[in-house]
């Protein structure tokens, strides 16, 4: 008898029939014997329904009344779940996050996990029970309730399956695996059956939304394996754990693209210590994250400074920019919202040589562009015109052999 930790997504648990099916996935399991702690996502569109009719009470309500509002929805799912789980004869027990209880801090619609008390879930298993918990949620050390951000019921499952030491666990999705590359982009991608933690860490952070980044760190630094299935068809799914001596695989795992890209550059920068700072930090003080950088220095010993940010970041930025051109006295601020960002993805580059010149030989073929590379031990991102996104993919899908058996 082993224990596994099931999470099931907004999609998953869509509708009463989509709830039913799931307690039928977990009677199956429990009746060959393993234990099951099933975390639950609010119904898909829910969550949005719960922030309009907040919208409609007040333009910016607290964070704290949002996280009492918004976990409503998993609490519904969970009890939903028992129910369906009654109707089938399987004794089952459902938890909010208060009740476990996961402990969090303070931080509202963003909370961390500090601890999980997992005493009454041990009791249930114990007891024969399949335990529900809705995820998204716990409390803080007042009572009150906390949400965990963005992805964060996937957050809750492997936090369950740390503490518990879980032999798995299994992310039930609307997709049945990872897979080499968007499938919709290149019909010939082919599900992983593994992959590391480090390059799913890379894929998540490079667009791939199969997982949130966020669930993926608290696997990898608890080691606790994580498998990306379906919910809507039979498979193993793709495991993500650590490398292994037999995971003597392809060079390349995936490819992962971002069209949410924009490029700036400011010219004719005063070449002078510190320079880098006066020119990001006024954009990081409004929160926006930069992601690739590159700075070339001229003869005349100025320096032409870029970077990407977020599309939706765009034109706050040039703004910004604007301001900080005139201040140190560059020439002017140039910028591109039509880039996109593609990378290739794996561990096998550690002791391979001739990666990237593949790439970069690959996309030229093409006759794509390279405007900035960024590099990793496992990684080579190149950003690129937005038309070229779905040529490139393709072309270097191929020339990594990605679509091979």
């Amino acid at each position: 008898m082993a224990l596994f930790v099931y999470k099931f997504g907004g999609t998953s648990v869509g509708s009463v029939e989509c709830i039913k099916a799931v307690a039928e996935k977990i009677k199956k399991a429990r009746d060959k014997g393993d234990d099951i702690i099933a975390v639950v996502s609010a119904m898909s569109g829910e969550t949005n329904r719960l922030t309009s009719l907040a919208a409609q009470m007040q333009p910016e309500p607290s964070d704290r009344e949002m996280d009492v509002l918004l976990s409503t929805g998993e609490q519904v799912t969970m009890s939903l779940l028992t129910m369906a789980l009654h109707s089938l004869g399987c004794s089952a027990r459902s938890y909010t996050g208060g009740q476990v209880k996961i402990l969090t801090d303070s931080t509202h619609t963003k909370a961390r996990i500090r601890e999980i008390d997992d005493t009454n879930i041990k009791k249930d298993l114990d007891n024969g029970r399949v335990v529900v918990v809705a995820g998204f949620q716990g409390v803080d050390e007042n009572k009150n309730i906390t949400t965990l951000g963005r992805g964060g019921s996937d957050t809750t499952a492997v936090a369950l399956a740390a503490a518990l030491k879980a032999k798995e666990c299994h992310i039930y999705t609307d997709v049945d695996g990872v897979y080499t590359t968007d499938p919709r982009v290149e019909p010939k991608a082919k599900r992983l059956d593994k992959i590391t933690f480090e390059e799913m860490l890379e894929m998540a952070s490079l667009g791939a939304k199969v997982l949130q980044i966020r669930s993926v760190e608290f696997a990898g630094k608890y080691n606790v394996a994580l498998r990306v299935l379906s919910s809507f068809k039979e498979g193993n799914g793709t495991l993500i754990t650590y490398e292994e001596s037999e995971m003597e695989k392809a060079l390349i795992s995936g490819i992962a693209f971002n069209r949410d890209e924009a490029k700036l550059t400011i010219t004719g920068v005063p070449d002078l210590p510190g320079i880098a700072s006066k020119i990001l930090c006024p954009v990081a003080d409004k929160n926006i994250e930069i992601d690739m950088i590159i700075q070339n220095i001229a003869a005349d010993k100025t320096t032409d400074f870029t970077f990407t940010v977020h599309r939706n970041d765009y034109q706050q930025t040039k703004a910004i920019l604007e301001e900080v051109c005139e201040s140190l006295e560059a020439k002017h601020v140039t910028g591109d919202d039509s880039i996109v960002k593609i990378s290739i993805v794996g561990v096998g580059m550690r002791s391979h040589a001739g990666i990237a010149s593949t790439m970069f030989k690959t996309l030229a073929d093409e006759g794509i562009n390279i405007r900035m590379i960024s590099t990793s031990e496992i990684k080579i991102s190149v950003v690129v015109d937005e038309k070229y996104l779905e040529l490139g993919v393709r072309a270097l899908h191929n020339a990594f052999g990605l679509d091979k058996e």
